[in-house]
């Protein structure tokens, strides 16, 4: 299995012979290194309905006749965008070929803003659990720090964990840090940073308040092999 990050909170993960992409915010991220015309997903998994998460979803499916994995309401939305989705919601997981897909809470929002100045509600946030060939990888989605991350740790031991340390809109690093330490990954990876001014970060002292895991900083493209 080979996992990679492409600037902000996309991470790709290659497994089982299939593509899976974590919201594909790619057209307008100028931290990622992909480019929508060449990436082939299987598997479009969103945290939550926002413009910087949604991203490229509906090209990409439709373009890849992709399965999009979304909260309820997000996947609703989608479908009737004609893309071909499966709803799920905080709380439940199904067994999809390539793994067990898990939805837990997240703090945050989650509406699309559109070109028509609206801002359509799409569900709550949620983060994720993924377990695949035998790993189990958290992507907390967008989130601030919360005490229940203790439970999710306890429940599942995460392998590797990618966590937003962006400040403004989600975690900063010190409370990055403490949610680290309350779900006790093996390794953690800084996401959702220097994208924009508002968070604008070092992943570097983020890593430097990490006790008991592995801090890794990765540029967009890095990979984790498993």
């Amino acid at each position: 299995m080979k996992i990679s990050y492409h600037g902000h909170s996309v991470v790709k993960i290659e497994t089982k012979g299939k593509t899976i992409l974590i919201d594909p915010f790619i057209n307008g991220n100028e931290l990622t290194d992909l480019k929508v015309e060449d990436e082939k997903p299987d598997v479009i998994i969103l945290t939550h309905g926002h413009n910087d998460h949604v991203g490229d979803t509906v090209e990409l499916a439709k373009k890849n006749d992709s399965l999009v994995i979304a909260n309820h309401e997000l996947a609703t939305y989608l479908s009737w965008k004609l893309v071909k989705t499966h709803p799920m919601h905080i709380g439940g997981a199904f067994e999809f070929d390539f793994g067990k897909v898990k939805m837990t809470q997240a703090f945050h929002g989650s509406g699309l803003m559109t070109d028509g100045n609206e801002i359509v509600y799409m569900g709550m946030p949620a983060g994720l659990l993924l377990f695949i060939e035998g790993k189990t990888i958290y992507h907390a989605g967008d989130t601030g720090l919360f005490s229940d991350m203790k439970l999710i740790g306890e429940r599942h031991p995460i392998d590797l964990a990618f966590l937003p340390i962006g400040d403004n809109f989600t975690m900063g690093p010190e409370d990055a840090a403490e949610a680290a330490r309350f779900l006790k990954p093996e390794k953690v990876v800084p996401i959702h940073y220097n994208t924009f001014p508002p968070i604008k970060q070092d992943p570097h002292k983020f890593i430097e308040m990490l006790d008991g895991c592995t801090g890794q900083i990765m540029n967009a493209g890095d990979t984790i092999e498993y």
